[in-house]
Order: C-alpha cells, then structure tokens, then sequence
C-alpha cells in the first residue's frame, strides 16, 4: 500500500510515518510513504520516498499524487500563531492548498481515503461546557476559520465520491519536543518542557484557565486509525471530535510538581499575554469524544501520564 504525507518533517509527520512503517503483522503492509514537506523528513528506510515541496504548488501535487495512493494523510498547515501573523500566508496553505491536494485526488478517480488532521479551534465563541461534534462552527482565529473550511471541502469531497474522508479535530497536544513553534497553544507544552530542562518560563494564561488536551503519542495512535476505519459508521458527518483530557494550567503545573519535582515548577511563572490568552478562551474546554471512542480512537490515561510518556522519550530534556 501508497501512503502520502503531507507536513511530513513536523513532529506530526515523524511520529505517524515511524508508526505506520512500524504497524504490526497482519495490518495491510505498506510498499511506500511518500513523505512531502518544505523541507526534507530525515529517514534511512527506503520505504519512505523524501520529496521537498509545497502544496500550494500544483506542479509539487501532481507530482506527489498518483493511482497507487491508498491513503492521504493530510497535516501541512500554517499554524495559529502564524495564521493570525500574516493571513495571506494561512489562508493560502491551510485553505487554497488543502483545496488543489483534494483536487489532484479527485482527478485519480480512485477514492483514496483522505485523513485530515483538524482543530479544536473550529468551534469558538460562547460555548457550551461539553462541545457537541455538531455544533455550528464559530471560529474565533483566522487558523479555525481555514480548518473550518477545510473540514466543509473534506466532506463535500466525499459526498461528492471524490474521497473518502476522515477529518480529526485534534487537542492541543502536550508534550511537543524541540523549540517553541508559532501555535498560540505553544505554551502549554512550555510550561512543561522547559522545566524539565532547567529553563524558566511563563504561562501566558489564567490559572484557572481550561485546555483540552492530548498527547503526541496519543494523537499518532488516532490519525494512523483514521486511515482504516469503516467510514460508513461516520455517514453525512465526516468530522470527529478526538478523545482528550480536560485539564488547567494549574493541574497540568501540580502534574509536573508531581513528576518533575517542586523545583521544576517553581521555574514557571504567570506573566499574560492577552493575545494568546484571548485565543485559548475562545477555544473548546472539553469536547464530546464518545463517537471517536466508539469507533476505537483513544485518549491518554492522565496528565501525569502524558508528562512521564515525554520524560521517557526525552530524559535528555530534563534539567
């Protein structure tokens, strides 16, 4: 089986392409992963065909979309912070490319499935306490209004019998290794990561603040199940809401006092930052995943969990 990815060398990309080379005896063996980002996903297995592009270029897509592909993971975006940065810049990537990507599969003719990673951040606004997968999108970002977008493309595409297609409105995920990126949403993993370094951070945001979150590992486990499910259970409705733990700023410092130490959370300070706390209370608090869960996505056992599963991964990280 062909399996394209987009956004291949993010945290992401990695993180699903390593998952899918490694999926178990039984599962429907994997010949290719077409591994497309703007710049190179660094791999030695030569299952994995490495090809540097962006999705806004039409040239770059027909080049990486033929008849064998089975499966399209769908993760190249301009992030939030990004978005909000230079509109064009999102609007472009997140909406004019995700629509030539749905294009170049429609002109296969082969139905493949079509997997596109989402965000929370379509709904927005004033919410009710538990997020419903079928309330109106309201996005309060210029990052939730092209997901929303795209996620109406997705399945309009396939209703259409263009795609198959599958969109997962993603958590904020924590822990993300590596440097800060431009999401609004970065922090949350900061006020973990850095600690655990020996660096002092802040968080931008109210204590009390309520975040909808997930881990990477997590989140790799539903996006590699979204690509074999039986989208018939999903009928006209094509967008799920994916499993997360709803947590605050604070609980997620008293996890990383219990799995760090005191020490690591005395290195976090709340200094706001009105811009990113505006976005965060925009956002969903905690969403309705039984649908997801139904059809088997999973959701991490805890935040402690989620903090311990980065430790593991990363004990160089720690200070």
């Amino acid at each position: 089986m062909k399996i394209l990815v987009t956004g291949a060398a993010g945290l992401l990309g990695g993180r699903l392409i390593k998952a899918l080379l490694a999926a178990p005896a039984g599962a429907q063996r994997v010949t290719t992963i077409v591994a497309a980002d703007t710049s190179a996903f660094p791999a030695e297995d030569p299952r994995v065909d490495i090809r540097v592009g962006s999705i806004v270029d039409a040239g770059f897509l027909r080049s990486i979309v033929d008849a064998d592909v089975r499966v399209v993971y769908h993760l190249a975006a301009v992030l939030s912070g990004g978005s909000e940065d230079d509109f064009d810049a999102g609007m472009r990537t997140n909406v004019d490319g995700t629509r030539s990507l749905l294009e170049t599969c429609r002109a296969l003719r082969t139905m493949p499935r079509f997997v596109f990673s989402s965000t929370i951040a379509v709904f927005g606004g004033d919410l009710p306490p538990v997020v419903p997968e079928d309330l109106a999108l309201t996005p309060q970002t210029s990052y939730g209004t092209a997901k929303s977008i795209a996620e109406l493309l997705v399945g309009e595409y396939s209703r259409r019998g263009f795609v198959d297609g599958v969109s997962c409105r993603l958590p904020t995920i924590t822990v993300r290794p590596g440097k800060p990126n431009s999401a609004l949403s970065g922090f949350v993993s900061g006020i973990i990561r850095e600690p655990l370094a020996g660096v002092d951070t802040t968080c931008p945001v109210p204590l009390d603040t309520r975040i909808w979150i997930c881990s990477p590992g997590a989140v790799t486990q539903n996006l590699a199940h979204a690509g074999s499910i039986d989208t018939h259970a999903l009928g006209s409705r094509r967008s799920l809401n994916m499993p997360g733990l709803q947590v605050t700023a604070e609980g997620m410092l008293d996890s990383l006092a219990r799995v760090g130490g005191p020490e690591a959370r005395n290195r976090v300070r709340v200094e706001h930052d009105e811009r990113v706390a505006r976005a965060m209370t925009g956002w969903p608090a905690a969403l309705d995943d039984r649908r997801a869960r139904r059809l088997g996505f999973v959701a991490d056992a805890s935040v402690d969990a989620i903090i311990k599963q980065y430790v593991d991964e990363h004990p160089a990280g720690r200070g």
